[in-house]
C-alpha cells in the first residue's frame, strides 16, 4: 500500500503531529481563536478534534484483537464518502467547541495535544504494523491505522493553518492524501494539482473550478471525495 513502507508511516505520523504542535506552542490566546478552513472551528478548537483522534488511536494501540481486517488504509475512509447529516455534524461541531472552551484557556489545550500526540507516536512506533486493531467500528492493520492518522494530520495541518505564519505542510503526509482521493475515486487527479491543491478540492475545503470541472469530467460528481 502505497510509496512508504509501513516503518516509515510512524516517522512520517511523528513529523506531521511535531508540526501541529509546532504551529500551536507559540501561540497566545488571541490566535488560538484564528479561523481555520472548517466554518464550525476556530485552531483551538480543532486542535481539541485532533486530540481526540489521537486519544482513540492511542486506545486502538492498547487493545490488538484477532478479527480479521475488513478495511485498509484507503477502504477505511469511504465511510467519509457520504455527507453527514447536518443535525449531526452540528452537534459534534458543538461538542468540539464546547469542550475545547472548558479548559478555560487555549494553551491547556495545546499542553495536553502536545503530551498526548507525543504518546500517541510513542505507541505506534513500538506497534509492529501486522497486529491488528479496532477503530471507527472496524478492523484494521496497526500500519494502515497509522497511515489514516497521517491523511487526517496532513489534511488538518492545511486547516490549521490557513491563517497563520506556519511551516510547509508535510511533503510525504499530503502525498498520502492524493493516494488515498485517487485510489476512491480510482482515477489520478489532474497533474497541474499540486498535493496541497489535490488535498484541500478532494475534501471540499476548496471549490472546483470550472477548469477543474472540464478536466474531470464525470469524476467532477465524486467531490468531495472524503471530507
Amino acid at each position: 500500500m502505497g510509496q512508504l513502507a509501513d516503518r516509515d508511516l510512524a516517522g512520517l505520523l511523528d513529523e506531521c503531529y511535531g508540526l501541529v504542535t509546532g504551529a500551536v506552542s507559540r501561540l497566545g490566546p488571541r490566535d488560538l481563536l484564528r479561523a481555520t478552513y472548517l466554518e464550525a472551528w476556530t485552531v483551538q478548537d480543532l486542535l481539541f478534534h485532533q486530540l481526540m483522534d489521537a486519544q482513540r488511536a492511542l486506545m486502538a494501540f492498547a487493545q490488538p484483537t484477532d478479527e480479521q481486517p475488513d478495511v485498509d488504509a484507503v477502504s477505511y475512509w469511504k465511510a467519509y464518502t457520504r455527507k453527514t447529516c447536518p443535525e449531526e455534524e452540528a452537534a459534534h461541531a458543538r461538542y468540539v467547541r464546547l469542550s475545547a472552551a472548558a479548559y478555560g484557556s487555549g494553551q491547556g489545550v495545546v499542553r495536553h495535544w502536545a503530551d498526548l500526540s507525543s504518546a500517541t507516536v510513542n505507541v505506534a512506533q513500538r506497534t509492529s504494523p501486522e497486529v491488528r486493531v479496532r477503530t471507527q467500528g472496524h478492523v484494521l492493520r496497526a500500519g494502515d491505522l497509522v497511515h489514516t492518522l497521517v491523511v487526517e494530520a496532513s489534511v488538518h495541518y492545511l486547516d490549521l493553518t490557513v491563517r497563520l505564519d506556519a511551516a510547509p505542510p508535510p511533503i510525504g503526509g499530503l502525498a498520502l492524501v492524493r493516494e488515498v482521493l485517487e485510489g476512491l475515486l480510482g482515477s489520478p487527479l489532474p497533474d497541474r494539482w499540486d498535493d496541497a491543491e489535490a488535498a484541500l478540492k478532494g475534501t471540499g475545503r476548496v471549490e472546483l473550478s470550472p477548469q477543474d470541472r472540464d478536466e474531470l469530467g464525470v469524476l467532477a460528481g465524486g467531490f468531495p471525495v472524503f471530507g
